[in-house]
């Protein structure tokens, strides 16, 4: 009989090998979703330890069980067994062999928690380079818990350490007798009179219910009993929290000396001190780090584009199947062109965040992702970011779904916020068909100096016009965003690794889970709402339109394409999304639009680029004799009712301002609203962008017109 599942809790510090070792136990068999309230991130993974089946809880790292950031925050209420949701029957540390002293704090902390502990020592052969030779039986005896060395790249040790984690799940687990340092002596009488109240907690719980009992789920009436305790007692958080760690430092300094030998503390990592002296260069590093986002523009644009072409020709290939196969119908229309639709315009962005984040990965991997944050951090800072805002605004420039969802590595809210608010201005891949078209129609082909293009530079402008409003819009909104947080740029720089393929692999499917499941509800409701909105309108409207089908395909020598395609585009301008393209048409005339290019901004919220298909559609792209003609030819014979050209170039400049900075992306602003947890940042973005789009574009068309 099997007996009762165990949970597992895997906590460690930032980099100690956590990750790895959460993947060699579970391998594959992971989930993702949130922890309870929270946009972070909550990874599940399932394994069988002896008679046992466990699920392994990859909680966020933490250097301390004292929080700083939100993801912290969240380790540390499931480790204090203050989360309902979650609870851990035992708990393995992961601690990094090479940086012992550091990762023990956290461990001793744990261990005075009185909880069933095992630690699980990683990263064993870098210590060994470094001259560092760990006596693991002498630290068992000094610690009083279980520890195993692991090599999770390599699988080793994996058995062992579930072995490990069986023992002291079972019955014969006792917690170790004496306290890591005399946790009563911080706080004498406070401590006992906490421990009364709670009964069954240790002593150091009792400093922590002392401490942060505010964030505790407690009943109001021990709310104020601990306040009390706390008043009574003259409890000073700050002088105990830092007594404290004096005094594990100084255990940890004795165990160390017993059980561990290191080399001369002047020695050096000579590898990766040299490696920083070029990559931390203040003139090499900077053109180091732009080569290294030229190739991941590269890779995310280029190699994405194969398997997103073969995602739309399926997709095209499968509808048309559909419609040939399904009888003609609103049911089928609804099949085809909305649901069918709308997933292929989930999946096609799967490409560029899977190889996105798997460049990530990689760069994470290998140590490089940290320099990064270090050398642009005093540029982000003046504007009131970060340095590790930098990678999302980079990662904007492929899509910015993704792109959002790598901010949550950003503690401190107000620079997160920021980031998540200036993002989409990043020119997105989704931009790029809308720049070609309208850069191709109304910007010279001409040469400056014989090889530079004009219409290259013009569209480089684009990019970086982007970038520049972005840290402008950061910069003022940094005084309107309140946060009591400090921001401190705390940066641990690891040592250079090579990188782990398997690991970027699992980041990369996780990743797309993770956007098609989630993001993906939402982007499909709205584009089953598009499609209704731009299939039917007023049944009067419509009867009227088929009737001119019906006489126009009666003529002597009709043509059938042609007046289907009339029949096409008169449906489309008398549909609720035509209406409502004439209704916007005397808010947008100023910038140079006509309704068209109204029902073009409109279905664009489903996606940036949809606005090159609803032009093709409204302008159809066949000429009276059957042959096929450009759509941009189309486009600069377009005329208003005056007999003028619709697309001059002030309005094609217009055109592409708007573009630039309009928050037309309704599937950024669904992921928005999940990580901040509410509308009230998408809708505030979706406004603010919308002005700036709507007064630049006015300024741009008036100027040049």
């Amino acid at each position: 009989m099997e007996k009762k599942p165990l949970h597992i809790a895997l906590v460690g510090n930032p980099n100690s090998g956590k990750s790895s070792l959460f993947n060699s136990l579970t391998g594959l068999n992971q989930k993702v979703g949130n922890f309870p309230g929270v946009t972070v991130d909550k990874k599940t993974g399932f394994t069988k330890i002896g008679p046992f089946s466990a699920e392994i809880i990859d909680l966020p790292g933490t250097y301390s069980l004292y929080p700083r950031r939100l993801d912290e925050e969240v380790a540390y209420k499931v480790i204090l067994n203050q989360d309902k949701a979650v609870k851990a029957d035992a708990i393995v540390v992961v601690a990094d062999a090479s940086n012992l002293k550091r990762n023990l704090l956290f461990c001793s902390q744990i261990i005075d928690l009185k909880r069933p502990v095992v630690m699980a020592l990683t990263m064993m052969d870098l210590a060994r380079k470094k001259g560092i030779h760990i006596n693991i039986n002498e630290m068992e005896r000094e610690l009083g818990i279980p520890i195993v060395a692991v090599n999770p790249r390599k699988n080793k040790g994996i058995d062992n350490l579930k072995k490990a984690i069986e023992m002291i799940s079972g019955n014969l687990y006792r917690p170790p007798v004496h306290d890591f340092i005399a946790i009563e002596s911080l706080a004498p009488k406070a401590i006992e009179q906490v421990k009364t109240l709670v009964p069954g907690i240790s002593s150091y719980e009792g400093v922590h219910y002392l401490i942060n009992h505010e964030t505790f789920a407690l009943p109001n009436e021990l709310q104020d009993q601990i306040e009390e305790t706390e008043r009574r007692n003259a409890f000073n958080p700050t002088k105990t929290q830092a007594e404290e760690i004096l005094q594990r430092y100084q255990r940890i300094g004795n165990i160390m000396s017993l059980s561990v030998t290191v080399p001369d503390p002047n020695r050096k990592n000579i590898v990766t001190e040299r490696l920083d002296n070029i990559f931390l260069n203040r003139f090499w590093g900077y053109i180091i780090l732009l080569g290294v986002l030229f190739f991941m523009f590269q890779c995310v644009f280029l190699i994405a584009s194969y398997p997103m072409d073969w995602i739309d020709s399926g997709t095209a290939a499968f509808s048309g199947w559909l419609g040939q196969v399904l009888p003609e119908s609103q049911l089928t229309d609804l099949l085809i062109n909305g649901i069918i639709a709308g997933l292929g315009g989930i999946i096609i962005f799967v490409p560029q965040i899977m190889i996105l984040f798997g460049l990530i990965a990689l760069l994470e991997d290998t140590g490089y992702m940290a320099r990064i944050s270090f050398l642009t951090d005093r540029v982000m800072r003046s504007v009131g970011l970060n340095g590790k805002s930098v990678m999302p605004m980079i990662s904007g420039f492929a899509c910015a779904v993704p792109a959002i969802m790598s901010a949550r590595s950003i503690e401190n809210r107000k620079e997160r916020l920021l980031t998540i608010l200036i993002t989409p201005l990043m020119s997105c891949s989704a931009r790029l068909p809308v720049y070609v078209i309208l850069v191709g129609l109304v910007i010279p082909q001409k040469y400056l100096l014989g090889f530079i293009s004009l219409q290259g530079l013009v569209m480089m402008g684009l990019y970086l016009l982007g970038v520049v409003f972005a840290l402008l819009v950061a910069y003022i909104a940094k005084f309107f965003i309140r946060s009591k947080e400090k921001s401190y740029f705390i940066l641990e720089l690891p040592t250079y690794r090579s990188p782990r393929w398997r690991n970027a692999l699992e980041t990369m499917i996780e990743k797309a889970k993770i956007f098609v499941l989630q993001a993906g509800r939402i982007i499909m409701i709205i584009s089953v709402i598009l499609w209704f909105l731009s299939s039917f309108g007023p049944s009067q409207r419509m009867h009227t339109i088929e009737q001119q089908y019906k006489t126009a395909l009666v003529q002597p020598n009709a043509d059938t394409t042609a007046a289907a395609e009339a029949r096409s585009a008169a449906k489309l301008e008398n549909s609720y999304a035509g209406i409502m393209g004439k209704a916007l048409e005397p808010a947008i005339r100023p910038l140079g639009y006509d309704w068209k290019i109204g029902i073009a901004l409109f279905t664009s919220f489903a996606a940036r680029e949809v606005f090159v298909g609803t032009m093709a559609t409204l302008y159809s792209v066949q000429d009276d004799k059957g042959e096929n003609k450009a759509l941009r030819d189309k486009m600069d014979q377009a005329t208003f009712a005056d007999g003028s050209k619709v697309f001059t170039l002030a309005t094609g400049v217009s055109l592409l301002i708007f573009y630039v900075f309009a928050m037309l992306c309704m599937s950024t602003l669904a992921v928005v609203k999940r990580e901040t947890g509410s509308w009230k940042w998408p809708l505030i973005q979706l406004a603010y962008m919308t002005g700036l789009a709507y007064v630049l574009s006015f300024l741009v068309y008036q100027l040049l017109k």
